[in-house]
């Protein structure tokens, strides 16, 4: 069991954001950014390209939905999209709230993001959800 399914669970504690019965989003613990969120289908597949192409569409949808939250919540210029999947073996899109393009380099990080601001950030990205 990945750390993300462990999540989904409940076993570990995130800032969740959105869910649905098939996808979860919830704040990346090491943001390269204030709203950097994870997308994670619920069924463990390793490599996002694996996914059928009915749930990829299907996530993709997902994500543009909590993309249009985060946009509302967070002020930047766009929402940016990447796929890496090498750190956790369980598909994962983050996305993360750009104002530059180097906003999105993924060797820098917030260090020690406190844990107020994350959780009021997860809580207004989800109001934004609709």
């Amino acid at each position: 069991m990945t750390i993300f399914s462990r999540i989904i669970a409940g076993e570990i504690p995130c800032y969740k954001v959105a869910e649905n019965d098939k996808f979860f989003a919830f704040l990346d613990i090491n943001p390269v950014n204030w709203g950097h969120t994870l997308i994670v289908p619920k069924k463990e597949e390793d490599y996002i390209f694996d996914i059928s192409d009915e749930d990829l569409g299907e996530m993709m949808v997902f994500a543009k939905k909590v993309a249009k939250g985060i946009k509302k919540a967070i002020p930047c210029r766009k929402v940016g999209v990447t796929v890496l999947g090498l750190e956790v073996p369980h598909a994962h899109i983050h996305l993360v709230p750009l104002q530059k393009e180097g906003d999105m380099d993924f060797k820098v990080k917030i260090d020690n993001p406190d844990p107020e601001k994350m959780k009021k950030i997860a809580e207004e990205i989800a109001s934004n959800i609709e």
